[in-house]
């Protein structure tokens, strides 16, 4: 092994091999899944052996080209949509991750290479963890996320949301990795190794197909209708008029419902001209919702680009007029029609960088004039500031739109205040026919698990769909095809451990980095003083 890797290009091998493993085992780039369980190993054999000998001193160089390689490869689509969001995605995302894996080599190298492993365990949790919620939120690639296409085997999620996934991966990786290091120190394999190696991962699958065959959803259950108007975002979205689109929408509702229909559900942006919320009851395309839902007693969910106006500056992402009597805010909204006379508003929270965000822009209000204009609005919107969920009659959903239904804490967050069901409304046609809309909709099968609870997902353009609470869709639209989804879901009001606790394994992790920053800067002080 060590003759192998003193040549400069089978190092530089190893890091390619570790990032192509990665991206392979991702859904739909891939989706050879159990790939992911040694992904890690061709990486953690490399580190071993820069750890431990001169050549080849720089772990950054080779982890940066590992987690390159696996970032393009599992999200190059994303360039469809935004050359500057794929650029942010792939390359800054990659340093992000070469950082955490240096900061874990340090560590291991300073405090303890016997027990190093566990501070690998702790960074790459805590990057996870962060990419839920700082300034540089992308967390499309966390590991868990690759179990997405095999919910049957993931069922415990419900206890440890996607970051338990995360661990698992790397710990049964560390296993296979300690069992090749095991066989070059003593050239045979180690049983013990072997056992554990064995129990860590068919153990969790076991239980996870338990808990699949023996869940069983209560009966309680209303009917939805999705609708798919099939609008390409690109041309037709802004090439027809607002009123010519809202009839299309409605004319397919008209198709679809029925007088057992509980909810009628539209995509993201399906109202793409903005509004404004303070006068928006005294438009025309307000009244043809609202006549809709009345004349049909349905109640309408539906997404919206809306403003709001504001006599006084809210927050740093809110514009003055240009006549310089006040300001306004921009937002992704969910707005929901029934049989009140003033519609109910939900702004989107987790917003897409570059594209609904500008990352450090309180720091940095120039920042802004570099937004991305893309749907109609450039910069960064505004976002609602806790998690909300819609409450109507007997009725109370979350309203997740998009790029949201990415991040389970926030969802669970939504859950908490009393939804019966998840309802994600989005558009997912900036990407073309990529792997990004197919991993968009399956991430939805994780919510599902974690929250147990149903799920309705209406897309733009595809794929819109139903799925129970064990994760399966069972029922879903072809990708670029109008029309629209009639099902009945259950209702579940039961709260999972993950749903009350979040992502524990987060917080735990996050602690740990620091004291490990701690630690770090202690032991350097130390040898420093030394010297």
């Amino acid at each position: 092994m060590n003759s192998f890797l003193s040549k400069s290009k089978n190092r530089f091998l190893l890091s390619v091999l570790s990032g192509c493993l990665m991206f392979l085992s991702f859904p739909y780039t891939g989706s050879l899944t159990l790939l992911v369980f040694i992904s890690f190993v061709p990486l953690l054999l490399l580190e071993e052996y820069i750890a431990n000998n001169s050549k080849g001193k720089n772990i950054f160089i080779h982890s940066y080209l590992t987690f390159l390689v696996y970032n393009l490869g599992s999200t190059w689509w994303i360039w469809n949509a935004s050359e500057g969001g794929m650029l942010f995605a792939v390359f800054l995302n990659s340093l992000l991750m070469s950082l955490f894996f240096q900061f874990f080599h340090v560590l291991k190298k300073v405090v303890s290479r016997k027990h190093g492993i566990f501070f690998l365990f702790i960074t790459w949790i805590s990057i996870e963890y962060f990419h839920y919620s700082w300034e540089l939120s992308w967390p499309w690639l966390n590991l868990g996320n690759v179990f997405s296409i095999t919910p049957k085997i993931v069922q415990w999620y419900e206890y440890t949301g996607v970051l338990g996934g995360s661990l698992w991966i790397l710990i049964v990786n560390y296993c296979f990795y300690n069992l090749i290091i095991s066989y070059k120190n003593n050239k045979q394999i180690s049983k013990v190794s072997l056992y554990i190696l064995s129990i860590t991962l068919i153990v969790p699958i076991i239980i996870s197909l338990v808990i699949y065959s023996t869940y069983n959803e209560k009966e309680d259950p209303i009917e939805v209708v999705c609708l798919q108007p099939n609008i390409d975002p690109y041309n037709e979205k802004f090439n027809t008029s607002l009123s010519e689109q809202v009839d299309k929408l409605l004319k397919i509702a008209q198709k679809n419902i029925t007088e057992n229909t509980t909810i009628l559900i539209a995509p993201e942006t399906a109202i793409s001209a903005s509004v404004w919320e303070n006068n928006f009851t005294e438009t025309s395309i307000c009244s043809v919702f609202q006549d809709f839902s009345i004349k049909n007693n349905v109640p309408i969910l539906t997404g919206a680009s809306t403003l709001k106006y504001f006599k006084t500056k809210q927050s740093n992402v809110a514009r003055e007029l240009s006549d310089n009597q006040g300001y306004y805010e921009s937002y992704n909204t969910s707005i929901l029609f029934d049989n009140n006379k003033i519609p109910q508003y939900m702004h989107k929270s987790k917003l897409v960088l570059g594209v609904e965000k500008i990352p450090f822009n309180t720091f940095f209000p120039w920042l802004e004039e570099v937004a991305i204009d893309l749907d109609g609005a450039s910069g960064s919107l505004g976002v609602e500031q806790t998690p909300k969920s819609f409450q109507m009659n007997n009725l109370n959903f979350t309203s997740t739109v998009c790029y949201e239904s990415v991040y389970g804490g926030f969802v669970t967050q939504q859950v908490k205040n009393g939804a019966g069901f998840i309802f994600i409304i989005t558009n997912d046609g900036w990407w073309g026919d990529t792997p990004g809309y197919k991993q968009h909709v399956s991430f939805a099968s994780l919510r599902a698990i974690e929250n147990r609870r149903s799920i309705a997902r209406s897309a733009n353009t595809g794929i819109s769909c139903f799925i129970n609470q064990k994760g399966d869709i069972f029922s879903k639209t072809k990708w670029w095809v109008e029309g629209a989804l009639k099902e009945s879901i259950n209702k579940n009001n039961k709260v999972t451990f993950y749903t009350k606790y979040g992502d524990l394994l987060g917080e735990i992790s996050k602690i740990l980095f620091y004291f490990s920053l701690v630690i770090l800067l202690y032991m350097s002080l130390k040898k420093a003083i030394k010297k």
